[in-house]
């Protein structure tokens, strides 16, 4: 029988190399581009990191990026050379027993891959040295800071402001002043993390200690934020929003707000049912976290709600202890007309 030429057989080899080289070549860049395109998806779909609106969030967003980009560098150079290697150098079929060549080392490259890792992360740690301290030190420039405290409760946010108005969830502040927040959880309580993204870092709500997160908002608007600790089944359900606003509105809102709660007309009632009650318990329909509250008569007795309230029951932790009395009306002032009105729409 017949012999291909040698010629024939040797370019029959190539060409099946050349594909064999093509191939994983091609599915490298096939991956990198959906790569690239899965990223440009998810920042079009809002996934982004929102500016940021205060000093100290600007610092937090420097270091990131500029980590991110010695990340993506280092990145780059071990993924590109591992990939032209496998590719260039793969077994063709060779025998398995023998020996590649010999490479005693290379100083040059030795040091190099040792010094530059030594000056990357030097780099890096000079810089957020650099950075860290204007993260939280607004306070430290002005002694007119606005005061409020922020205890973090299962499972909901609550405010506490210098005149005595109290909020939940929402926390509100002037823009262009500065903020200091006393963060804390009650003794009885666990840890949370108080995070509003866009105007700062996580910090503790430790129950027993207070930590101080100190901002100044630089542009009015609503910034949505949550727990960042994981504290319990409702986790998930304990969200915060900041909303920056105007001076004057602020301080017209705050003495409303300081007024109307002193005299019991405020929506007080409302907000604690809202942003306390109903992240376990439902009036009326399918059970939720904790039993329905539409058939129980509890919510007709002031002073056995406020003892469940103020100190637990069952796997209900305590959350309104603490409170004040004038906090404790406004919630069995409003929990009546839900009984008044037959549930309402409060469900």
């Amino acid at each position: 029988m017949p012999h291909a030429p040698r010629s024939s057989r040797a370019g029959h080899k190539a060409a099946n190399n050349d594909t064999l080289v093509r191939k994983p070549l091609a599915a490298f860049l096939s991956l990198a581009g959906g790569l690239v395109l899965a990223g440009t998806a998810a920042a079009g779909s809002g996934f982004e990191p929102q500016p940021p609106k205060t000093p100290g969030a600007e610092d937090i967003t420097d270091i990131y990026y500029f980590v991110a980009f010695f990340a993506a560098v280092v990145f780059l150079l071990v993924l590109v050379p591992l990939v032209l290697f496998v590719v260039r150098y793969r077994n063709r079929g060779h025998d398995q027993e023998r020996e590649g060549p010999q490479i005693r080392g290379n100083t040059r490259l030795e040091l190099a891959w040792t010094a530059v890792p030594v000056l990357i992360v030097a780099a890096i740690m000079a810089f957020v040295l650099i950075k860290a301290p204007g993260i939280n030190s607004e306070p430290a420039q002005a002694g007119d800071a606005l005061q409020i405290r922020v205890e973090g409760r299962r499972f909901y946010w609550r405010y506490v402001y210098p005149n005595g108005a109290v909020a939940i969830d929402r926390l509100r502040v002037p823009v262009d002043r500065p903020v200091n927040l006393e963060i804390t959880a009650p003794d009885s309580d666990v840890i949370h993390s108080y995070w509003i993204p866009e105007l700062g870092g996580k910090f503790d709500a430790v129950p027993g200690d207070t930590n101080d997160f100190s901002f100044r908002a630089t542009e009015v608007g609503v910034f949505p934020g949550n727990c960042g600790e994981f504290c319990g089944v409702q986790h998930a359900a304990m969200t915060a929003e900041a909303e920056v606003m105007p001076t004057e509105t602020f301080d017209g809102w705050l003495a409303r707000e300081g007024q109307t709660q002193a005299r019991g007309d405020s929506d007080l009632g409302e907000a604690q049912w809202k942003g306390v009650c109903l992240k376990c318990h439902r009036l009326q329909g399918e059970t939720y976290i904790g039993p329905n509250l539409g058939a129980n008569t509890t919510l007709r007795q002031p002073d056995a709600l406020e003892a469940i309230v103020r100190n637990g029951q069952g796997a209900m932790p305590p959350v309104g202890q603490g409170w004040s009395e004038r906090e404790m009306k406004a919630l069995t002032d409003y929990t009546r007309t839900l009984v008044s009105e037959g549930g309402g729409d409060g469900s």
